[in-house]
């Protein structure tokens, strides 16, 4: 089981902990993370890590699709792979229909349908076996649709790529895990319990089935996202509920939230119900305490060091099995690096 660090996205401020990313270097740490919404872009903060580090790897957790053209992205992995001696990761995903209609001013369409066909795209820009060409019902390359010249020419890139790129995808519906499986090298949970690994396993798995090359845990990375809070129990699970409201109760609409249907999936489906309906109405703060103590517990790692380390035989006991990759943890500074590293690598 290797250890990330995920940094999640910037605040008003765009800051990147240096000193953390360098100490989560020095313990052995395999990756960093960078995400984006609406604010900070994954792939800036990325370039900048790998221009700081020498042996980390740093990924994008999520490019969102919608952002950009899937030869843009292939470019851009190719680009911050060849100047980083290989140690860029792709993350990709499709967010949301409220931040890729609201903000990118995309049609969501077909997520599923989306991430096929992107990864195919950017597959064969890698592998530069020929000129691009690829007719799907979202991308055309050529593009011949309304408004073209009719002059698109198929090209094949002039940039080698210098790696096999790793290519992980976002999700937690059962459909989304079983696309996974089928075309990504890896996917993100954005939470898991280790005991219940079965709720994200059983659909990868399903993935594998379908794939056209062989795929099983063993070139497959589950990589869920961990978050830690180092201090007293009570304390630290409270200033972890916010988070869990916010995704709960605010990330989607009533009728559209991925991850209050993965909080019902996980067994806490009457207090999911509440958390949103009391989000949506503006009663945030009373959506914080209806987020059950338990949920927090069993999908973040919480309170002392001693206890961290408690938490974490599940997720060793888990890796055993040969099903998890990597935990990506968010939320640590050096004092929880040092414990964690300490106690798993």
């Amino acid at each position: 089981m290797k250890l990330g660090m995920g940094l999640g996205y910037s605040p008003a401020k765009l800051e990147i902990p240096m000193d953390d990313i360098l100490a989560a270097e020095k313990a052995g740490f395999d990756s960093v993370w960078a995400a984006e919404s609406y604010g900070s872009d994954a792939v800036s903060v990325v370039a900048y890590i790998l221009a700081s580090t020498s042996k980390i790897k740093a990924g994008t957790a999520i490019m969102q699709m919608q952002a950009r053209t899937p030869t843009m992205v292939a470019m851009t992995a190719m680009s911050l792979n060849a100047l980083s001696n290989n140690r860029f990761l792709l993350g990709i995903g499709p967010s949301g229909p409220q931040v890729v209609e609201g903000w990118y001013g995309q049609a969501y369409g077909k997520p599923l349908t989306r991430t096929k066909e992107y990864i195919s795209i950017i597959r064969q820009v890698i592998a530069r076996e020929g000129p691009l060409e690829h007719d799907g019902e979202l991308y055309q390359y050529p593009f011949k649709g309304e408004g073209s010249s009719g002059l698109g020419k198929s090209l094949k890139s002039i940039l080698h790529s210098t790696s096999d790129l790793k290519i992980y995808t976002a999700s937690i519906t059962p459909a989304g895990l079983r696309c996974a499986g089928e075309v990504s090298d890896g996917v993100f949970p954005i939470w898991m319990n280790p005991d219940k690994f079965e709720l994200i396993g059983q659909h990868v798995e399903e993935g594998f089935e379908k794939a056209d090359t062989e795929k099983s845990y063993d070139n497959f990375d589950v990589a869920p996202f961990v978050p830690v809070a180092m201090g007293d129990v009570d304390f630290c699970t409270m200033a972890m509920k916010p988070m869990f409201a916010l995704y709960i109760g605010g990330m989607g609409a009533k009728s559209k939230n991925f991850y209050n249907d993965y909080a019902k999936r996980l067994g806490y489906e009457e207090a999911a119900e509440t958390i949103q309906d009391l989000y949506l109405t503006g009663k945030k703060e009373e959506a914080v305490m209806a987020v059950p103590d338990a949920l927090v517990d069993e999908c973040a790692l919480i309170g002392p060091p001693e206890r961290i380390k408690e938490r974490l035989q599940s997720w060793k006991e888990l890796d055993k099995s040969g099903k998890i990759g990597t935990l990506v943890l968010g939320n640590i500074n050096q004092k929880s690096i040092e414990v964690i590293a300490n106690e798993v690598l």
